[in-house]
């Protein structure tokens, strides 16, 4: 088992940025799919970001061109820097990490966009 541990989170106005960051201990496979998802109050969680062990990132259409997810793979450590935010990318944003078809999540971030 994986625990993710994340951090970056808060208030923030629209248009603003934020940096979240997610570090992962325990056992951890060398090759991973480390990513984001997020979930708003009253709708299902749904995918940000994801990236490979080897550098592969896919984005949901909403984020495109304004969130840029990345890692750190010596430090287990994924980050989602999110730019130009909107009112609609308040949610709890929690971090994902899928081996082999398996899933641990962290207990998630808020973000709170105000207009």
């Amino acid at each position: 088992q994986v625990q993710l541990v994340e951090s970056g989170g808060g208030l923030v106005q629209a248009g603003g940025s934020l940096r979240l960051s997610c570090t992962g201990s325990g056992s951890i496979f060398s090759i991973n799919t480390m990513g984001w998802y997020r979930q708003a109050p009253g709708k299902q969680r749904e995918l940000v970001a994801t990236i490979t062990s080897g550098g592969s990132k896919n984005y949901a259409d909403s984020v495109k061109g304004r969130f840029t997810i990345s890692r750190d793979n010596a430090k287990n450590t994924v980050y989602l820097q999110m730019n130009s935010l909107k009112p609609e990318d308040t949610a709890v944003y929690y971090c994902n990490y899928r081996v082999l078809g398996m899933d641990d999540w962290g207990k998630g971030t808020l973000v709170t966009v105000s207009s």
